[in-house]
């Protein structure tokens, strides 16, 4: 299998690859060659070869059809982003690290605590400390609309739904735990059966449902058959956390998130104590989207590192 990638990079012809991300582009053989100042046969073989190179279809076409099949919008992807490190690098010749500018817009949901992220963002800063940033804090859905919109670079949020213009990588993991505060009942009480929540009010966030990206979290709640009252909900987590600090029920939140406030006496946890609810958290971003030289190196950076550095080591609480 290495030998045949090997190969690959050697046989390939990279002005296919150029090619065929106009051919995306335009929507069409003919109009990409005119992009292009190519006859059209020259654009068809050259598309062709492509495939044969790649193994595959890419594109599904006849004299009123033109679609990109899955595997060519993932060549696709890569293309725009080979596209964007080759023209960039003249100005990578001509420039030190120090004097890269630019700015970049992160969406983020709610409380996102993650170490591993905080570490690639420390070095980030102290390569291109010319670059500004700025983070909004917002829902997992308007995360992912922002990227959409490319009102962010990129997001950090939870999946609810997979959507087909955007890009996934499981940035870390967390496991939520069930907590209540200091007025409830059941504070301080060790040992309980999960049962013994049953009946008790509840407090949650609004994708806490079987549909949601909180999903885990609903079927261990159906699953025991709890039936208290839903009291109080919250797309972010600090409001979240408020209601239940206040006593207006117990709730669901990630335990690593939490740990000073458990220490602190403001929360207390409650079973499930064992194998509690996991949630993958998400960098997404739009593959094809063109960046600026920043957000480029960024996110290669964020990916770089999500690629190279061990699960268990992006999965919180250790």
């Amino acid at each position: 299998m290495a030998r045949q990638r090997r190969r690959f990079v050697w046989e390939i012809d990279w002005n296919l690859l150029r090619t065929f991300m106009v051919i995306v582009q335009e929507r069409g053989l003919t109009a990409a060659g005119e992009k292009l100042s190519l006859k059209q046969p020259t654009v068809s073989n050259a598309l062709k070869r492509l495939e044969t190179h790649m193994g595959c279809r890419l594109v599904e076409r006849n004299a009123s059809h033109f679609a990109v099949t899955p595997a060519g919008q993932r060549l696709f992807s890569e293309c725009i982003a080979l596209f964007e490190i080759v023209s960039g690098l003249p100005q990578q010749m001509e420039e030190q690290p120090g004097d890269l500018t630019g700015h970049i817009e992160i969406a983020l949901a709610s409380h996102v605590v993650c170490p591993f992220l905080d570490e690639v963002l420390a070095g980030f800063h102290t390569t291109f400390p010319q670059v500004t940033l700025s983070l909004s804090v917002a829902s997992s859905q308007e995360v992912m609309a922002a990227v959409l919109n490319r009102d962010a670079g990129f997001g950090v949020c939870l999946m609810q739904e997979r959507h087909p213009k955007l890009e996934y990588d499981v940035l870390y993991r967390e496991s939520f735990g069930y907590f209540c505060g200091a007025r409830h009942p059941l504070f301080g009480v060790a040992d309980l059966p999960l049962q013994a929540l049953r009946q008790e009010p509840y407090v949650s966030f609004k994708t806490d449902q079987m549909s949601g990206a909180l999903w885990p979290v609903a079927l261990l709640r159906q699953q025991e058959g709890f039936e208290g009252q839903t009291v109080g909900t919250s797309s972010h987590l600090e409001e979240v956390k408020r209601l239940i600090i206040a006593g207006f029920g117990f709730g669901p939140l990630p335990i690593h998130v939490v740990e000073e406030d458990v220490r602190a006496g403001r929360l207390w946890r409650l079973p499930p104590y064992e194998d509690p609810p996991v949630i993958d958290v998400h960098l997404v971003y739009d593959g094809t989207a063109r960046r600026s030289r920043a957000e480029t190196i960024l996110l290669a950076e964020l990916r770089q590192a999500i690629a190279t550095i061990p699960f268990a080591q992006r999965t919180y609480p250790a």
